[in-house]
């Protein structure tokens, strides 16, 4: 059975693994941004209890699912690796992926994941508005490459010249792939196989 502290404890650590303060994740569900403080979880004697609407709000805020947020309350829980973190508009550098696909190097910092089960899962920093309005500036997108995309599935791919564009999935053939644009701006591209370093699902948004 969940106790009072628990409770508290899984929304503390749901926050940090989002890199975010209580408030700050109480205001990324539309909630007070007070309403998660220290100081409003108990009055004197008295134990103040989160709803389950609230918590229900900052789970769809985060990607979370439930039995991911009662493991957090935990008091043994181990805490999960981080994952590598890159700003999308640099991730065509060279140097920072191995012949895999992998990210090797220095210049790749760290953030707290959201559920994934894929070791070799890592995170892009959206810049600038190219990708509104289905990603804005600063929203960080996570990359699986254990999870095979699917037509109508959101991608990033990297070409062999170091070309890294988010997409949308279209018809997949032998020898070349089509992709859609996230916005109406930009025209669909046609890439043919031998030119693809990777093409990675992204399962999760920061939005």
């Amino acid at each position: 059975m969940l106790k009072h502290a628990d409770i508290w404890r899984a929304i503390d650590r749901l926050a940090e693994r989002h890199g975010l303060s209580p408030s700050g994740m109480a205001r990324k569900a539309g909630l007070s941004p007070t309403l998660f403080n220290p100081s409003k979880r108990q009055t004197g004697k008295r134990k103040r209890w989160p709803s389950t609407e609230s918590i229900a709000l900052i789970l769809q805020a985060t990607g979370t699912e439930l039995d991911e947020f009662v493991a957090l309350a935990d008091i043994g829980a181990a805490p999960r690796a981080k994952l590598p973190l890159l700003g999308l508009a640099e991730a065509g550098q060279a140097g920072l992926f191995d012949e895999a696909g992998s990210p090797v190097g220095k210049e790749w910092d760290e953030m707290n994941p959201p559920g994934t089960g894929d070791p070799n899962a890592f995170v892009l920093e959206v810049s600038g508005k190219n990708l509104e309005p289905a990603y804005r500036d600063g929203d960080k997108i996570l990359l699986s490459p254990a999870e095979k995309p699917r037509r109508g599935d959101r991608v990033v791919v990297r070409t062999k010249d170091g070309e890294v564009m988010a997409k949308k999935l279209g018809r997949e053939g032998a020898q070349k792939i089509e992709l859609a644009a996230l916005n109406a701006g930009d025209p669909p591209v046609t890439l043919l196989r031998r030119e693809i370093g990777w093409m990675y699902r992204i399962v999760w948004a920061s939005q």
